[in-house]
């Protein structure tokens, strides 16, 4: 990130104090520059690619009781 250059234009173009610029997030600055950041939505394929690195499955021993066992108590 060219912080220079950003901070030449907060202290100059926006007339930021340097403490206000400083202050600011980057998401805050990049709003006053009106840079829209957007996000593409996840497609099907990146869903798929996270359910496969992350599945669904119950954490324990492997036996759908999440480790606690038969359920019996005892």
């Amino acid at each position: 990130m060219d912080w220079a250059g950003l901070l030449r234009v907060g202290l100059h173009v926006l007339r930021l104090l340097p403490r206000d610029f400083w202050s600011l997030t980057p998401a805050e600055l990049m709003i006053m520059l009106g840079v829209h950041a957007t996000t593409p939505a996840m497609g099907r394929a990146r869903l798929e690619e996270l359910a496969r690195a992350y599945p669904d499955t119950p954490k324990g021993d492997g036996n759908g009781t999440g480790g606690r066992g038969s359920g019996s108590g005892h």
